[in-house]
């Protein structure tokens, strides 16, 4: 959950030129990179370049769930009614020809109280078909349906939560109303004097109920998605419940809220892989006073942390920027990967010394893996522009001596060769560079100096050329 946002759109573009790249060969040498479209798709490429080995790759698993989420566009203002718009809208856009393919209801879809039997009741008036109509109708175009509990006694608006009745819910929302998801929030949570557990172990109820209830059916477990705000290191133990878990609080429609979720995600989006995905909670892409760069930047970090990208725009109104943000299905492959689950994690800070805890300016040189080659980001956290450098070895993912063809994920374009260094000019404030690197090769003969990592470099005779 978060506070209530303003409809809104994402601020026109800049008339300022794009960033300028330069493949830097040596100190004293350097190229600009030409512009040449590319005429592949990351999402229908299966090869590895020569040179890229991920120990993972015999590993497919689960995926970062991709749809809507009601609770950012409309809080509890919801009803069947618009449940189902945003269903046709998410296929007439075409958002679900590229993965987004949940529909999650968030709170206040319930009466306030349980009825006779103890089951918690679809609000009459709000969704007066009842849930099993609405999610046939979600499932018969082709989509999954999404619902939403809490941990305690109530929901952090203060309806039924599912705290002793964890089984009565599980089979409540996955057998009678047909939901293929449960996103599971941490409010109003018991006392510890009446619980004698901590949130694993209420968390654990749900996911053991879960669990047991598909056992007894047949059917798939629901996704189960922990919704704890970061709260007591779920990065370590969340992982054995859930698909998913939350790693901060709520977003909020601004880049001030963006840069502190990315800032406390540098601390741990190592934990990340394919057994359960950090959650950095819903898209704001199309709300509240986000820049268009600010809002690629979102997109970006979102996919390549492989976040849950969880669309919380009101999809009637989205502009064809905030589609195109989106849509983006190079930046969207990353997140997708099927070979790689790993997230992005940072190799320098930047603007700070490395380590850096600071919510305004978080770490700005980014790098993982994929099954096509190594992924960079480069975010401005300035407020002006700026020109970005990094030496390609300071990213683990890259071989030493060895060059990469560099692909732009935003302008879609191939950008020549690295040798050795990258820089970018002029990067807008609040902008984001996303570049997927390809071994190409050993880089040319003769290049000074002959390590790009000075420490302990040594010739074969013993002789010690540079380092200590």
């Amino acid at each position: 959950m978060s506070t209530m946002s303003e409809k809104a759109t994402i601020q026109p573009r800049p008339s300022t030129a794009p960033p300028r790249y330069t493949i830097v060969l040596t100190s004293a040498i350097s190229l600009a990179l030409g512009v040449a479209l590319a005429s592949f798709s990351l999402l229908h490429s299966s090869s590895n370049a020569a040179g890229n080995h991920h120990p993972a790759a015999h590993r497919v698993g689960r995926l970062p769930v991709m749809g809507y989420n009601t609770w950012n566009a409309y809080h509890c203002e919801i009803n069947q009614t618009l449940i189902l718009e945003t269903t046709q809208l998410i296929k007439s856009l075409g958002l679900s020809d590229i993965g987004y393919n949940y529909v999650n209801i968030d709170d206040c879809y319930s009466e306030k109280q349980r009825n006779a039997n103890g089951d918690i009741v679809a609000d009459k008036v709000r969704f007066p078909m009842g849930m099993r109509w609405l999610t046939d109708k979600i499932h018969s175009v082709g989509l999954k349906a999404g619902i939403y509990s809490d941990a305690g006694w109530y929901t952090c608006a203060l309806y039924p939560g599912s705290f002793q009745n964890e089984e009565r819910d599980a089979k409540l929302f996955s057998d009678e109303w047909g939901f293929d998801l449960l996103k599971y929030d941490n409010c109003a949570v018991p006392y510890d004097n009446y619980t004698r557990e901590n949130i694993i172990g209420r968390y654990t109820r749900m996911a053991d109920a879960i669990t047991a209830q598909s056992k007894a059916s047949g059917k798939p477990p629901m996704v189960f998605s922990l919704c704890d705000w970061g709260n007591q290191q779920p990065w370590l133990w969340a992982k054995r419940l859930g698909q998913s878990w939350r790693t901060t609080g709520d977003i909020g429609p601004n880049w001030a809220s963006v840069a502190n979720i990315i800032n406390q995600n540098s601390f741990y989006s190592w934990a990340t892989d394919f057994y359960a995905h950090g959650d950095l909670d819903m898209l704001e892409v199309g709300n509240g006073d986000l820049t268009y760069e600010e809002a690629k930047a979102h997109f970006t970090v979102w996919s390549f942390m492989r976040s849950p990208l969880l669309i919380g725009t009101h999809l009637a109104s989205a502009t064809s920027e905030t589609l195109e943000i989106l849509k983006n299905t190079e930046v969207i492959a990353i997140n997708q990967d099927p070979v790689v689950g790993t997230a992005v994690t940072p190799f320098r800070w930047g603007v700070n010394p490395n380590w850096s805890n600071n919510a305004s300016h978080p770490a700005q040189y980014w790098s993982g893996e994929s099954q096509n080659g190594t992924i960079v980001m480069m975010l401005n956290v300035l407020d002006e522009p700026a020109d970005m450098f990094f030496n390609l070895t300071e990213s683990p993912w890259i071989r030493a001596g060895r060059q990469y063809s560099v692909r732009d994920l935003w302008s879609h374009t191939d950008n020549g060769t690295a040798v050795r260094n990258i820089s970018v000019e002029a990067v807008p404030p609040h902008g984001v560079v996303a570049l997927l690197l390809r071994d190409a090769g050993d880089e040319p003969e003769g290049l000074e100096p002959r390590c790009a990592v000075r420490d302990w470099c040594i010739d074969k005779n013993g002789t010690l050329l540079y380092g200590n």
